[in-house]
């Protein structure tokens, strides 16, 4: 493998989606392998505090490295450590596969996409397609339709999700650290939450900064939540079977292939994880969905407009050889 080859993938890895978009990841790379490690100082510690949400990111990343890898023309085998550690090894591929571009293609359309949804229905075939993503039984993907019982129930635990992180002033100031509130601010960062992912204009960053916080309460989010939801088609919940870092990677990978195959097919995403993140929220989940598995992320699914993308780091920030 080659040093050229290995930049052309993680350039693409790194398009992953993140909690807050903190992109915790770094690389190293050797002769025959690439690894893929978390970058814990990235964490989000009253959000995430078991840094659950940081390892499926990781995941999310793995799965990018894929499908580059192989459109690179690389067969990929994964070591997934429990520390966390990801080693790919690469070998040269016999044959290309045409699914192998579809996917990859998708890699730098998909976007985490915030705006209200156009309430058109998603067909029961797309549906099909993107609950068999999941290829491991450690990790199950479950679709709930806008209307239903359980849909319903979903959009009430979100509003009470709100309602308990945003009066908690930890949880804000951890949110508003992350916030990137102009043109400028975004740029000298390259990381974070843009204003123009939230579809604010670019304004002073004082001014953004007291819109933001005016902003930042149970009840304006939860308006706007509510009307996100009721224009979405369905609820896409992903749980797993053990709660550990093996599990939270491949639930990652998992999400990630779910995102490439929603984005192929034209379906907009966005995430709607506080159920999941609240404790005593997702313990009671669990028990009132009938889950076999823990609750891990949560996606509100439909057709939208395209929104802006998320910035990146320099590649260079993330290699450490």
């Amino acid at each position: 493998m080659n040093r050229k080859d290995a930049l052309f993938i993680i350039e693409q890895t790194v398009k992953a989606p993140s909690g807050h978009n903190t992109q915790p990841w770094l690389f190293g790379i050797d002769e025959n392998y690439i690894r893929i490690y978390p970058d814990i100082s990235k964490c989000l510690p009253i959000v995430d505090p078991d840094n659950r949400e940081l390892f499926v990111s990781l995941g999310c990343a793995v799965e990018n490295f894929f499908w580059a890898a192989q459109k690179r023309g690389y067969n990929v085998t994964f070591d997934i450590r429990k520390d966390g550690e990801v080693f790919a090894i690469l070998t040269c591929a016999k044959e290309k596969n045409d699914s192998v571009l579809e996917m990859f293609n998708q890699i730098s359309v998909r976007q985490t996409n915030r705006k209200i949804y156009s309430g058109e229905k998603i067909s029961s075939d797309i549906i099909g397609v993107l609950e068999s993503v999941s290829w491991t039984d450690c990790v199950k993907v479950h679709l709930f339709p806008n209307r239903s019982d359980s849909f319903d129930l979903l959009k009430n635990y979100i509003v009470n999700g709100n309602t308990i992180q945003l009066r908690d002033k930890a949880f804000k100031n951890e949110l508003k650290k992350w916030m990137r509130y102009n043109y400028k601010h975004a740029m000298e960062t390259k990381d974070g939450l843009s204003y123009s992912v939230f579809g604010a204009p670019d304004l002073p960053r004082f001014v953004s900064e007291l819109v933001m916080e005016i902003c930042l309460n149970p009840l304006i989010q939860n308006r706007s939540d509510s009307k996100k939801i009721e224009s979405s088609s369905h609820f896409a919940l992903f749980t797993v079977s053990e709660n550990d870092i093996i599990n939270w990677i491949m639930l990652g990978c998992v999400l990630q292939r779910f995102l490439l195959k929603a984005t192929q097919c034209g379906i907009a995403c966005a995430f709607m994880n506080q159920p999941c993140e609240i404790a005593e929220l997702s313990v009671t989940l669990r028990q009132n969905l009938f889950l076999s598995g823990y609750p891990v992320i949560l996606l509100r699914v439909g057709y939208a407009l395209p929104a802006a993308h998320s910035l990146r780091r320099p590649l260079s920030y993330f290699i450490k050889d």
